[in-house]
């Protein structure tokens, strides 16, 4: 008869995935967001190295600011609002075709 040989375990990693720069930067607008609401609210705000850098009425405009002074790296703009941004709708078509033609 055979004999029964026991591994040892594997060894997992116990650290997520490192996210990236950008997806922190989302992470910090939410985690900032309630302390926006109270006076930045309805205006789009920057956030660098986890912070707000900057503030406007203008996302454009807000964009080439911070860009201008940290360089182009990843930033994350968003409006400050307490309600869910609406879906984002791609307008798009569909070709239609009778059956039979290629």
């Amino acid at each position: 008869m055979s004999e029964t040989h026991t591994l040892p375990s594997p060894v997992l990693s116990a650290l997520p995935p490192s996210a990236s720069k950008w997806e922190r930067e989302y992470q910090a607008f939410v985690r900032l967001l309630p302390s926006l609401l109270p006076t930045q609210r309805g205006k789009f705000v920057a956030i660098h190295a986890e912070q707000v850098v900057d503030a406007g009425d203008d996302p454009i405009a807000l964009i080439k600011r911070v860009h201008a002074r940290v360089g182009h790296v990843p930033i994350h703009v968003d409006q400050v609002s307490d309600q869910p941004p609406a879906p984002l709708r791609i307008p798009h078509y569909r070709e239609y075709r009778p059956k039979g033609e290629a």
